[in-house]
């Protein structure tokens, strides 16, 4: 919940000065209110843009709710799906991150399914577990060729804005038992998925992490809000 149009117009304007050309897919998913001002200063750029949150359902009497369709309606590509503060603060459970991630896909979004454990979790063992079960969720719901629309993200609730980050062995890890349980369902799939890393990514550790060899990329929080930062981390990629 940051942002303001002052401070977007900023932002954008000196993410878009600096992309270069920037190999990196890049895109940036702001609160819904945005999503305008995103569509008038980002269309023709090489720079996508999308939501944090999307409804689970196409549309009827769910106040307050966002769905696909509206978010499409403002030309965006992406919207993120099952972050750690939904499934906290709000309750989240997988099945209605599964639901979310279903509906973007029908309605030609490409949804960010997050994934992660929390500290107590990780220190009792239970990240495979925890993580496995939530994308399991995804699995479940989703037909091969469906899952090929989703992108990826691991997320460590413990290392979210606390400074602390996974080392990248850690982090690659997790990666690839999740690259490996796409695979299950379907190998080419996996092999083409893109899986980003969302800890605590900044310029500083950015290299190292997007060295591994299953994180494909970076859901970047604090550091995107300083486009000096986030150009950093779009160069490493």
């Amino acid at each position: 919940m940051n942002g303001s149009l002052a401070a977007n117009a900023t932002l954008l304007a000196g993410i878009k000065a600096g992309l270069g050309d920037a190999k990196a897919d890049t895109a940036v998913c702001v609160p819904a209110p945005y999503l305008a001002q995103c569509q008038s200063e980002l269309a023709g750029s090489a720079i996508g843009w999308g939501a944090q949150d999307v409804s689970a359902h196409v549309s009827g009497a769910y106040t307050g709710e966002v769905s696909a369709a509206m978010l499409l309606d403002f030309g965006s590509k992406f919207a993120i799906v099952g972050h750690s503060e939904r499934r906290a603060y709000h309750k989240e459970s997988s099945a209605l991150v599964a639901h979310k991630a279903l509906a973007a896909v029908n309605a030609g979004l490409v949804p960010v399914v997050c994934v992660g454990e929390t500290l107590e979790e990780r220190e009792a063992g239970q990240t495979a577990a925890v993580v496995g079960a939530q994308l399991d969720a995804v699995l479940e719901a989703l037909s091969v060729a469906q899952l090929a629309g989703i992108v990826l993200a691991y997320e460590p609730v413990w290392a979210i804005g606390t400074g602390k980050t996974a080392t990248p062995a850690m982090a690659q890890e997790v990666h690839a038992l999740l690259r490996a349980r796409v695979a299950q369902k379907d190998a080419a799939v996996a092999a083409g998925m893109q899986i980003l890393y969302g800890g605590s990514m900044k310029p500083e550790n950015a290299g190292e992490l997007l060295a591994q060899q299953d994180i494909d990329g970076g859901l970047i929080g604090g550091a995107a809000l300083k486009a000096a930062d986030f150009l950093a981390i779009i160069a490493a990629a």
